[in-house]
């Protein structure tokens, strides 16, 4: 996909960022990471990005993004999918600096 190709390739020289595998099929194995951790990732055709839970709730009450719930029969609190391609790298890059500077769970 082109507008996801094209977040992938702003994020490939910046320092910490692992870009996605291309022939793997795990959770996340198609998404960006920073300090081995997904911020970004494309699933169906879609971006998906971690945010804090009140601008997860701020986007989809917004209606610029729905609820992610990778298949387990609920949304997961910090995932959106963002609702069409405009501003994915912005979103991105909000996804790259929440994830860089949250503290890892014991």
């Amino acid at each position: 996909m082109k507008a996801w190709d094209s977040v992938v390739a702003r994020f490939a020289d910046e320092e910490g960022i692992e870009v996605p595998a291309e022939s793997r099929r795990a959770f996340g194995s198609n998404g960006l990471k920073i300090n081995g951790r997904i911020f970004a990732m494309l699933v169906r055709g879609k971006l998906v990005v971690k945010l804090p839970e009140g601008r997860v709730t701020e986007l989809v009450e917004s209606k610029r993004g729905g609820p992610f719930d990778a298949g387990k029969g609920r949304p997961m609190k910090e995932w959106v999918t963002i609702r069409g391609e405009k501003g994915w790298l912005a979103y991105a890059r909000e996804a790259r600096d929440h994830v860089a500077n949250a503290k890892k769970k014991p």
